[in-house]
């Protein structure tokens, strides 16, 4: 449901919506990603060393990072987590923090997939942005939240053709991507990738970018909820995108590549 590659572009790691840790090294031949080595499963701990599926908050849905601190977004309680990953790794406990009451009265399985942690020295360093999957104002746009940093508050990010968001990343560069998801099975699935600039990202603002990416199963691809961002060793931007295969025999997890060229 989400992932966070290193940026060796190798070591990674990724949370399931049933409450469970992923991580890995990712393989390469020639540059392009050919399998999964170290591969590690544990159950995501909560602050008293309980497993989060054990209190009901299994639906992980989002990863944001700060260095050695992992932040845990968990949809249908509408809860951000804390995790000294860097010192504890998959047996960290994780921090309830604090979060906005009006994300608190979001509709059920309908909140947050999108968690990001912006980094120094770009604009809104410190601030977790976070983002509702479905949860839309009056004039339909998708509701997302800067919590701490320089300006905490609420925006909206256009929404359009019955496309709903999954995952965001930053890119080194200080742009916001936005992975969009649309699933139906009339129209069946398709996924879309904008670009936002972050220095427009503030408290009231209604964002919208060019579309980089747009496909449809016809391209190999599925249910992809996951979005992160690293260079590679000649310095080019490569997004890293997973797919969830929500326990469903006729759809598969995978790991995709591409290369960010303007």
């Amino acid at each position: 449901s989400a992932l966070r590659v290193a940026a060796n572009g190798a070591n990674f790691i990724a949370t399931t919506d049933k409450g469970r840790w992923l991580r890995g090294r990712i393989l390469y031949e020639n540059g392009r990603p050919a399998g999964i080595a170290d591969a590690e499963m544990a159950p995501i701990l909560g602050p008293d060393g309980r497993t989060l599926a054990a209190r009901g908050w299994y639906d992980t849905e989002s990863i944001a990072e700060d260095g050695g601190t992992l932040y845990l977004g968990v949809e249908r309680v509408h809860q951000i987590v804390r995790f000294n990953y860097g010192k504890d790794g998959l047996l960290a406990r994780g921090q309830p923090i604090a979060v906005p009451p009006a994300l608190k009265r979001l509709p059920a399985n309908k909140s947050f997939e999108a968690l990001v942690f912006v980094p120094k020295p770009l604009p809104l360093a410190g601030t977790l942005i976070a983002i509702s999957e479905q949860s839309l104002d009056a004039a339909g746009n998708i509701r997302g939240f800067l919590i701490g940093g320089p300006s905490p508050g609420e925006f909206t990010i256009q929404r359009f053709d019955e496309f709903d968001i999954s995952d965001a990343a930053i890119t080194p560069r200080g742009d916001l991507l936005v992975l969009d998801r649309r699933l139906s099975w009339t129209r069946g699935l398709a996924i879309r990738i904008r670009r936002i600039a972050l220095a427009g990202v503030r408290p009231g603002a209604l964002l919208d970018g060019p579309v980089l990416l747009e496909a449809d199963m016809g391209y190999q691809l599925d249910n992809m909820e996951g979005l992160s961002v690293h260079r590679d060793r000649d310095g080019e931007i490569v997004l890293t995108l997973i797919s969830d295969d929500n326990f469903f025999p006729l759809q598969r997890p995978l790991l995709l590549q591409f290369t960010l060229i303007d």
